[in-house]
């Protein structure tokens, strides 16, 4: 199966496009985005792993689901595009970067500069219908983004993964803590970002760590 994604992604994803399970995801995502409106666009479903070679991660940031309002998604978790108003949690991922380390606000709420840095902004689910909040979960999107993470997991060293909410954490279960930081958290929703999530210092966190394996620290 022809799946256009990153070259060093393609490689190590290889065995996953050809089990059943993505047959049958390949299936419902091409029948869906051809009768109804689904995000993001076709051409960047994949578009964490485009802007993030497998050799070039330091640091994954794991979401659920993508935006399903109009304009939002672009296939990194968290991100929206230029010219869109920042959603909630964007929001106070903000406050906390300027609280952590004194940095101004951005202008806008487009992650591609952290992807192009290293930070793999993965969605569990890459793909949703348009104002229908988790409608292509448990279709397999969770088992190849499983897989992803996976295998970073086991072939690098000395990743940063940050897991905000308790999705996020179970999904990053089973990565190894003695080989990698692991930093979790409240979520940064409007619901659970005063439970937890201000003040965690994630960013400054994993600076340090990346500084100290010898990395060049992420310009959040």
């Amino acid at each position: 199966m022809d799946v256009r994604i990153e070259t060093s992604w393609k490689q190590r994803l290889a065995p996953e496009f050809e089990k059943d399970y993505f047959i049958r995801l390949t299936e419902f995502v091409r029948s869906e985005y051809s009768r109804t409106t689904v995000y993001p666009p076709a051409r960047l479903i994949f578009n964490a792993f485009d802007q993030c070679p497998f050799d070039s991660t330091k640091a994954v940031i794991i979401g659920q689901d993508p935006y399903h309002g109009p304009g939002q998604a672009h296939g990194l978790c968290f991100s929206v595009t230029e010219g869109v108003p920042n959603p909630p949690s964007l929001q106070n991922i903000f406050k906390e970067i300027q609280s952590d380390l004194g940095k101004p606000l951005p202008p806008n709420g487009d992650l591609t500069r952290w992807a192009r840095q290293g930070v793999l902004l993965l969605n569990a689910t890459l793909t949703v219908q348009a104002h229908q909040a988790g409608s292509h979960q448990r279709k397999g999107w969770e088992e190849f983004t499983d897989a992803a993470i996976r295998c970073l997991a086991e072939e690098r060293e000395h990743l940063v993964f940050i897991l905000w909410g308790a999705y996020a954490q179970k999904k990053g279960a089973f990565i190894d803590r003695n080989k990698h930081l692991v930093l979790t958290s409240a979520h940064p929703s409007p619901l659970s970002a005063y439970n937890g999530f201000f003040g965690n210092k994630h960013f400054s966190r994993a600076n340090e760590y990346l500084v100290a394996n010898g990395q060049v620290p992420i310009e959040w």
